[in-house]
């Protein structure tokens, strides 16, 4: 049996890795037929199918994925050795997926402890709402907002939040109000939020108007902000307005609010991420900032 070539088992790792021909060719400089080729050639030595065509993406056979799996360590030290013996310093990039209020309002703000913390890591940071399909998209992990059910991934809660009632201080005073008097005011709505002002009114024994004064935004940090700018009082997630608490830019108005606690924000990848070193030290930092209190 003729020597397996090096090029080919390395086009199909780049394949592999960002489970997409047209990326990987991107990466190589070379057409997406060429990749093709190699990967052929690749499977017709090993006498093993690879990969599979799902839509316009690929995704691994069971077979592509031993294989990724056995060889993916040994690549990753191939290029870091093939970096250092040519003088650069190796680099390895983290894309991270995200909601843009929790990109916002608290990773970003941390990003720097963490890149200081890692000086080989590189991060690309994604701020969207919308989910990640892994199968298509080179995302390593995605904190995603939801109820935590996507079944065939890696799930885990970030934390429970706690969602309160907060205005600017020159609007309303810190425990100032009864949970009743907040229907005297305009109401600020986060439209995609799982906890929302009729279920908080109810929880606080108040029957809500049949008409109302509010204002909707489809982002979190909008209404974060609204309310500090005093627009009104908005209900939001404390995890998501760390800062704006401790600089005093919103309080909560009312004495003794009821409180609804829930976990929104998930980590998520599919399992076979969680062997990237990579991923691993993200989700450790991740965890160490929860148990550190960071996280509330």
């Amino acid at each position: 049996m003729s020597q397996v070539p090096i090029r080919s088992i390395w086009v199909f790792h780049l394949v592999a890795r960002s489970r997409s021909i047209t990326r990987a060719a991107g990466e190589l400089g070379v057409t997406p037929s060429a990749v093709s080729q190699q990967i052929q050639s690749l499977e017709t030595q090993l006498g093993v199918s690879l990969l599979a065509k799902v839509g316009r993406g690929v995704v691994l056979t069971e077979a592509g994925e031993r294989f990724f799996e056995s060889i993916d360590e040994s690549a990753e030290l191939i290029t870091e050795a093939t970096n250092a013996i040519r003088g650069y310093r190796s680099v390895t990039t983290l894309t991270v997926r995200a909601t843009p209020t929790l990109s916002n309002k608290w990773l970003l703000p941390r990003l720097g402890q963490f890149l200081a913390a890692n000086p080989d890591l590189e991060v690309r940071l994604d701020g969207t709402n919308e989910p990640t399909d892994f199968n298509r998209e080179a995302v390593d992990v995605e904190i995603r907002h939801g109820d935590g059910k996507w079944p065939g991934l890696f799930v885990e809660g970030l934390t429970e939040e706690s969602f309160i009632p907060v205005c600017s201080p020159g609007l309303a005073g810190p425990g100032s109000l009864e949970a009743g008097d907040v229907l005297g005011y305009r109401l600020i709505h986060s439209v995609k939020s799982q906890a929302q002002w009729p279920r908080w009114l109810a929880l606080a024994g108040v029957e809500p108007r049949e008409r109302w004064r509010r204002v909707l935004f489809d982002r979190s940090h909008m209404a974060i902000d609204a309310a500090a700018g005093g627009m009104g009082i908005a209900l939001e997630s404390t995890l998501m307005m760390q800062r704006e608490l401790a600089a005093g830019a919103v309080v909560c108005p009312v004495k003794s609010p009821p409180e609804i606690r829930i976990v929104t924000q998930w980590i998520v990848c599919p399992r076979d991420h969680l062997r990237h070193k990579k991923v691993r030290t993200f989700l450790d930092w991740l965890r160490a900032e929860r148990s550190a209190g960071a996280i509330a």
